[in-house]
């Protein structure tokens, strides 16, 4: 017969404590990390405010109980909603992932943190309106960017080393961590009630890869974040009523999460936390497009000046050899029918193809209208995946992080295109200087979108400038992107 488990509740988990101490005590001093999480800011809103032009993401906005307002409610940018923070945090969360345009993580495990704005901004909005109501001073922009950063260190530092997709499990679980552990923070929790919360989280129900994958590729991957940011904000709400945690959450024989569901493996870290995540953040700056793709669509962008100059068609085009690492290939290398935008802009081949043969790569793109065009699954038809291992390992190497994608056209006359290879797309780190003009006019444009000029002015006036941005209230900055 077996000796029965302990009962003795052990101490809390050394991850939960790393995470909790991190949030509470890290004092940021990184200049760097402060002026991009203003970028990221402001590029996540635009993604957000592009995102409202789409039916299919706005059926989801809005209050549960339709003709619900809350007073001192979080307010939804671009919308006239004003909502209790985990519905907020949805809203949010849902428009700014919607046109997989937001910012990018990549190591052993990939994702968005930028997704964690939900769940940051609806908490901290409703905070400051709450504070005001009562006499209080409000939340100030420069909390949401701390946050922010905080949220990034968190969810990438334990992607750089653990690979949530191998075990089935999608990425956003991250996203749920590190919200929680933030907003947390924003709420005032204690450290005891933060550590609950945080552990909460991780014994909550995880999502599935399941509707990012064929045969079920579906619109969920564009709200899945938004659940696990508002997911955080109601655990965390949970935790400061004083509710218990479960302290060996990760480690419990059995039961715990490393043995039910990360095939007995405890997680590894690279480094410890500190603003790393945020000051090397992806930005998809180019094109709407899955990550691992974003140097393959800006190959082809350039094949296809190439065609145009050398007078080449489509048609005479006999094979398409696409060198890559071996995350694109597991993610987003699909034969067969694509069924929905969702299904495409999770296709190599398609994000491929459509630039090829437009000379662009747009969100309509992904859409009925142009995805029925024979040119497009004639090509698909024509390309084939093959792994450089250098390219595999360079993608993990933390001093280059490249994402390479490497195109050759061969022709039916036997004749080929010299191979088009981009290493490091746009919105990488070591191409800033040449990036960050460009988000700011991806800024532009989508405040156009949604907002009369006046009103996009005044936006600008304040979120191209660190000083100015850091120092307004949160609810002051929101109210700029009512409508």
């Amino acid at each position: 017969m077996s000796a029965p488990i302990s009962n003795v509740r052990p101490d809390p988990d050394t991850v939960l404590v790393d995470i909790v101490d991190y949030v509470l005590d890290y004092k940021l001093e990184s200049d760097l990390a402060l002026e991009t999480a203003r970028n990221c800011l402001i590029d996540t809103l635009g993604c957000g405010l592009e995102a409202l032009s789409y039916p299919a993401c706005t059926k989801l906005m809005g209050p549960i109980v339709p003709g619900t307002i809350v007073p001192n409610g979080a307010r939804v940018p671009g919308t006239s909603f004003q909502l209790d923070p985990v519905q907020a945090a949805f809203n949010i969360g849902a428009m700014i992932r919607w046109l997989d345009f937001n910012d990018t993580w990549l190591a052993a495990e990939w994702g968005h943190p930028s997704d964690n704005l939900g769940g940051i901004l609806a908490t901290a909005d409703w905070l400051s309106r709450t504070a005001i109501a009562n006499g209080k001073k409000p939340l100030a922009m420069k909390d949401v960017l701390i946050a922010m950063i905080k949220a990034h260190e968190i969810q990438g530092c334990i992607a750089l080393e653990n690979s949530f997709n191998k075990v089935g499990l999608d990425h956003v679980l991250l996203v749920k961590l590190a919200s929680t552990a933030v907003v947390g923070q924003l709420l005032g929790l204690s450290r005891d009630e933060l550590i609950n919360a945080v552990s909460q989280a991780l014994v909550d129900g995880h999502a599935l890869r399941t509707y990012r994958h064929a045969p079920n590729t579906g619109s969920r991957k564009s709200w899945a974040a938004g659940d696990a940011t508002s997911r955080a904000v109601r655990l965390a709400l949970i935790a400061k009523t004083g509710e218990m945690g479960y302290p060996s959450v990760l480690t419990a024989k059995t039961w715990g999460f490393y043995d039910v569901l990360f095939k007995g493996q405890p997680f590894r870290f690279q480094r410890p936390y500190g603003a790393y995540v945020m000051e090397n953040v992806l930005f998809k700056i180019s094109f709407p497009a899955e990550f691992h793709a974003q140097t393959a669509a800006e190959a082809a962008m350039s094949l296809h000046q190439q065609l145009g100059a050398s007078g080449r068609r489509i048609e005479d085009i006999a094979k398409i050899t696409i060198r890559t690492h071996e995350a694109a290939i597991r993610i987003i290398d699909k034969k067969g029918p694509l069924n929905n935008p969702a299904d495409r802009d999770h296709c190599i081949q398609y994000m491929i193809a459509v630039p090829l043969i437009f000379g662009r790569l747009t969100a309509a793109d992904y859409e009925d209208a142009v995805a029925r065009d024979p040119r497009i699954d004639a090509l698909r038809d024509k390309m084939e995946c093959v792994e450089d291992p250098q390219f595999t390992k360079d993608y993990h190497d933390p001093d280059k992080r490249s994402i390479a994608n490497g195109l050759t056209i061969a022709f039916t006359d036997g004749s080929t295109f010299d191979e088009v290879v981009v290493e490091y797309p746009l919105g990488h780190k070591r191409r800033r200087a040449e990036g960050i003009p460009l988000l700011v006019e991806k800024f532009r444009t989508n405040l156009a979108r949604r907002f009369p000029a006046r009103q996009q002015q005044a936006i600008l006036d304040v979120s191209l400038d660190q000083a100015k941005l850091e120092a307004m209230p949160v609810n002051e900055y929101v109210d700029l992107y009512v409508m």
